[in-house]
């Protein structure tokens, strides 16, 4: 009978080339990632989760609009996916912001368009556009407000 050890080589001897090799990728893909604007779009995305108080401001506006009303129904809370789902653009260091995201009310599905301006740590609104998209009939455009 023979009773020697049979030994192994080390974790990283047997993984080494498959270690190198992931990370290579996973290097690759984060500079493709931050070189392609992408991190700019991420950050964009970050700031509009965070300021919930531009969207909820900018909704009541809407919802106090009777055609908007009317065409629309009763408009359901923004959440979270609608914002991701929309464009969000920032600037003048997140002062400014112009965003388009959905909006779905019981009797149709529209899309909001804002541009506002924070003054204050309070949001200026320049632009607050619906455009209705469902039902295909009652397609338009209905300006809320426009200083613009």
């Amino acid at each position: 009978m023979n009773n020697e050890l049979i030994k192994q080589k080390s974790w990283w001897k047997r993984n080494w080339k498959w270690f190198v090799t992931i990370c290579g990728i996973i290097v690759i893909t984060i500079s493709i990632f931050f070189s392609s604007g992408m991190g700019g779009i991420t950050n964009d995305l970050a700031q509009a989760y965070a300021d919930t108080e531009l969207y909820e401001n900018a909704l009541k506006k809407v919802k106090s609009n009777h055609r908007v009303t009317e065409l629309l129904g009763e408009i359901k809370p923004i959440d979270n996916l609608a914002i991701l789902e929309g464009q969000v653009a920032y600037s003048n260091d997140n002062k400014t912001v112009s965003s388009s995201i959905r909006v779905v009310g019981a009797k149709g599905r529209a899309n909001m368009d804002i541009s506002a301006d924070l003054v204050n740590n309070e949001w200026v609104y320049k632009k607050i556009n619906i455009r209705i998209k469902n039902p295909p009939e009652k397609k338009q455009t209905i300006e809320i407000i426009t200083t613009e």
